[in-house]
């Protein structure tokens, strides 16, 4: 099945109308299928950088490097990073591939991948080979690429009432597929955590610690 790319947003949105109780599940990529964080932090010991003390419970560059004080330079940095060669080359998150194909293969879902990635056009053929090359081609529907950082309502939306899993680890984002009739799961990290569990500002936002605790989520099983 071939992955769709650049596709026409009013003729998905008029079909996903119909798509309640469909085998998609939307799911943002870093920190959620890949390991985005693990490959990053190797660039930028390469380049000379410290992490800071307590890192991992922060969210943003801005915050975890000591050299790093700006959101400004963290977005350069991540810009550069995201649209090099080492994007192409991303660890697995975690379980995620057992239970990716375990959803694809046991019970047919398909995914459709939203990551604020890049634009680039290097960096978004080097994204959708290294997200082929490690869960398989049939896994995908689509894998769309957004601007670095972009927040992601504008594509949440096309999926408006459609009641589709929406897998992310940024809190913000979990809550605008929740505002947009998804069902949204947020990946615990280090950096959520205080959002997270007893502490969710939404107690309609499930979390999970790992794909093996999205897939009971998503198939009721035991």
């Amino acid at each position: 099945m071939p992955i769709k790319r650049g596709v026409n947003r009013k003729t998905r949105f008029e079909s996903m109308k119909n798509m309640k109780n469909s085998k998609l599940i939307l799911t943002d990529c870093d920190g959620v299928l890949l390991d985005w964080s693990y490959r990053f932090f190797e660039f930028m010991d390469e380049k000379g950088y410290t992490l800071s003390d307590g890192y991992e419970k922060v969210y943003g560059v801005e915050n975890c490097f000591d050299e790093v004080t700006d959101k400004a330079s963290a977005r350069k940095l991540v810009t550069e990073f995201n649209e090099s060669a080492w994007i192409g080359f991303l660890p697995a998150l975690r379980d995620s591939v057992k239970y990716v194909k375990k959803l694809n293969e046991e019970h047919g879902y398909v995914f459709g991948v939203i990551t604020s990635l890049s634009t680039n056009q290097y960096a978004t053929a080097l994204r959708e080979e290294n997200l082929v090359r490690i869960f398989g081609e049939n896994v995908f529907d689509f894998i769309r690429c957004i601007e670095t950082g972009a927040d992601k309502d504008s594509e949440l939306m096309e999926f408006e009432d459609s009641e589709c899993w929406w897998i992310e680890d940024k809190v913000e984002n979990a809550e605008c597929g929740l505002k947009f009739g998804l069902n949204p799961i947020l990946m615990r990290h280090a950096h959520n955590e205080i959002y997270a569990g007893s502490n969710m500002r939404n107690r309609n936002i499930r979390n999970a610690r790992s794909w093996k605790e999205i897939c009971k989520i998503i198939t009721g099983e035991t």
